[in-house]
């Protein structure tokens, strides 16, 4: 790793386009000039910087109030975002203290704030000498997680729930790959050096340039969340069946299903969107089985009904913030009520989109019932020409802490903690009433 000033810079760059210009985290991690001209080793440290100071943030700012005799009301954003990365280097990573404290300080030089050198070498180094009885008095759930998130949160779950649910939100999650053959489970698991966590899922131990890793090239695999395999996973055949699979980018689900043998519509309102997932089934070899479609799907008229629809709605991504901890900060709950109204649009038009005796199989990586349980309750009675499908423990391997009292899947990320957890996820499994026999 280069000197570290460099790197830091980087991501100070990232923290304020995401904080103060509202950027994607993700998209600049793909487009931003200068954390792609990084090395690799750099490339994860700065990765890591700004992810973890993102689902921290609340407390680093808290900090900052109680570091200050005399707090700033008005501290310049590029000296809060210094600030906020020194504090989560010395708190939430394995950086040398005296590293952690020198490069804030030279970051300040960097960004002409001379003036600011030694207040920042002031305020760190207090925090080294009092980390530990600040820490004790912080709830971190409260300070991280915004009340967008963290009111529904509380009203759906209970308060002692809803703070193991936080804090599983605050973790660094896994990295899951799809095995494209079932029977070649055993040989990438020794490959990859990865465990088997269910079905086609192998969850990778060492986690690192996922495109240089063996068998990525070749499309034997794709790095996909297990919960996110599960909606596929548990339709159970489908060779020959005609699938729509809406809002597909960028396309796991799509991938499973032209495994498996599906004939695959895959729908996306965003033209670049629907490339990405082109490029993805041509990696795999899969697009022979694949159709795209540039729509918006609740708008969508098809010439025939589909055998199985499947509806990833668009959400509040909440259950995958561990992957994408910017969605703490740039969603609202604004967002969240549109994102409400846009689900029951979408799954309302769904319902014609599937034949007489078919299935609609609506989820969402949201740890929410309004874009959840909520969902299904409404459109159920909207639409009783449907009923829920359970799933059932056999189904699941045994997995029945999966399974709601109504008989669908709901995951939190505290579930199977053990390895590491898994994505907040819902999947509800809904039947068409078959036509009466004449």
């Amino acid at each position: 790793m280069s000197d570290g000033l460099d790197s830091r810079q980087t991501a100070l760059d990232l923290l304020h386009k995401v904080l103060e210009q509202k950027q994607s985290f993700d998209v600049l991690l793909e487009t931003d000039k200068n954390f792609r001209a990084l090395d690799s080793r750099d490339r994860a440290f700065v990765h890591m910087l700004c992810a973890t100071a993102l689902r921290r943030l609340g407390q680093c700012d808290d900090l900052l109030l109680k570091l200050q005799d005399n707090p700033h009301p008005h501290m310049a954003p590029v000296l809060k975002n210094i600030l906020r990365l020194g504090i989560t280097q010395i708190l939430w990573m394995n950086v040398p203290e005296h590293a952690a404290v020198s490069t804030s300080v030279d970051l300040c030089e960097a960004r002409d704030m001379p003036r600011m050198k030694n207040l920042t070498n002031a305020l760190l180094r207090r925090l080294l000498r009092e980390k530990d009885a600040l820490l004790s008095k912080q709830d971190s759930i409260r300070l991280n997680i915004p009340g967008w998130l963290l009111t529904p949160l509380i009203a759906d779950w209970g308060l002692g729930e809803a703070g193991h649910i936080g804090d599983a939100l605050l973790s660094e999650a896994p990295l899951d790959v799809t095995i494209k053959n079932p029977g070649m489970l055993e040989h990438w698991m020794k490959e990859l050096d990865a465990r088997h966590v269910f079905f086609n899922t192998l969850r990778l131990q060492n986690p690192s340039g996922v495109t240089s890793l063996s068998g990525y090239e070749d499309g034997h695999w794709w790095v996909q969340d297990a919960a996110a395999a599960l909606p596929v996973q548990l339709m159970g055949e489908v060779e020959g069946k005609l699938v729509y699979d809406l809002c597909a980018a960028p396309g796991g689900k799509t991938a499973q299903l032209a495994a498996k043998g599906a004939r695959v519509v895959a729908l996306d309102r965003s033209a670049k969107r629907l490339v990405r997932l082109h490029e993805n089934m041509t990696r795999l070899s899969l697009t022979a089985q694949v159709e795209t479609v540039t729509t918006d799907a609740a708008h969508w008229h098809p010439q025939e009904q589909a055998d199985i629809v499947l509806l990833d709605a668009p959400c509040s991504a909440s259950g995958v913030i561990r992957r994408h901890p910017d969605i703490l900060h740039l969603k609202s709950e604004k967002d969240l009520d549109g994102l409400i109204k846009t689900q029951a649009r979408i799954f309302d038009h769904a319902a014609s989109l599937v034949k007489p005796g078919g299935v609609l199989v609506y989820c969402t990586c949201s740890v929410l019932k309004a874009e959840g349980e909520n969902q299904v309750s409404a459109f159920l009675e909207a639409h009783p020409d449907f009923s829920r499908h359970a799933f059932t423990p056999d189904e699941l391997a045994g997995n029945d802490k999966f399974i709601n009292e109504t008989g669908e899947i709901r995951l939190f990320p505290n579930i199977m903690d053990e390895i590491g957890g898994l994505d907040g996820f819902f999947i509800s499994r809904l039947k068409k009433e078959a036509p009466a026999p004449e």
